[in-house]
């Protein structure tokens, strides 16, 4: 499989699920209703994020806001597309980050240009502590990234012979 195809599949696989689980809160969970799954730790909460990471730019303006996310989604894909073209088919973990966060971007993405607004719904909390709702997309989003910075932290660049430094 090429690298193309491979994370294309991570993308669009990423994609599916994240709007499946959307259409599925927002067609079975009214607005800002909370179910309990662990209490005192996690609930499914259906919120609507106008914003970005941290409900950035909620608040502002729907002209700007809107066209702003839409490019700054077309520039990420468009970086995630070159990053994919300088990684070697063989390092399948990095194909695999880019694929998720490729298909994370994608699916807010698709929220943003449907509804103008992400749909939340994962809400974890501990002792009055709440971390902002998010969504598969944003979860696919963090762990891609979180690979991506082990990977630059952990694996020695290779040197012109091949080699690790």
């Amino acid at each position: 499989m090429s690298k193309y195809r491979f994370v294309g599949a991570v993308a669009g696989s990423i994609l599916v699920l994240d709007q499946a689980s959307k259409w599925y809160i927002r067609h079975t969970v009214d607005l800002y209703e909370s179910i309990p799954v662990i209490d005192s730790l996690f609930h499914i909460t259906h919120v609507r994020n106008t914003g970005g990471a941290f409900s950035l730019f909620a608040g502002s303006n729907p002209a700007f806001r809107l066209p702003f996310f839409l490019l700054v989604s077309v520039v990420a894909i468009g970086a995630l597309l070159y990053f994919v073209r300088r990684v070697q088919p063989d390092q399948h973990l990095l194909l695999f980050a880019l694929g998720s966060i490729l298909g994370g971007a994608l699916g807010n993405l698709v929220d943003r240009m449907a509804a103008g607004e992400v749909t939340d719904f994962l809400d974890f909390h501990w002792h009055g502590y709440y971390w902002p709702a998010f969504n598969v997309a944003d979860s696919c989003i963090s762990i891609g990234m979180i690979i991506l910075l082990l990977h630059s932290f952990l694996v020695p660049e290779p040197t012109h012979d091949g080699q690790g430094a």
